[in-house]
């Protein structure tokens, strides 16, 4: 039995919801950017999953173009990461309600 088109948009929504859990319920700076990783690379199942049941490359085409700008967005939001906690030793949310340096 091959999956469906509903199989994988089942676990895209699930991958999805994952992320937006952690993203509201976490207090850590890297697991919340972490879960927002989690949340476009379920984006990207989903788009992936249509793109190949429609037959259609563009889907695919625009996932090398999200993946391209996710591995910029990453090497930035660590480095902003790394520069909060030597400035001010935490990465929790709440100890960072203002973020003048």
């Amino acid at each position: 039995m091959t999956p469906a088109l509903h199989h994988y948009l089942i676990v895209s929504a699930l991958l999805f919801s994952l992320g937006l859990l952690g993203v509201v319920t976490r207090r850590s700076l890297l697991i919340i950017y972490m879960s927002l990783e989690l949340m476009l690379n379920a984006a990207n199942l989903a788009l992936v999953a249509f793109s190949r049941f429609n037959n259609h490359l563009d889907g695919q085409v625009m996932v090398f173009f999200i993946i391209t700008v996710a591995a910029a967005e990453v090497a930035v939001g660590l480095a902003l990461i790394v520069a909060i906690f030597r400035r001010r030793q935490t990465t929790h949310v709440e100890d960072l309600a203002t973020l003048k340096l």
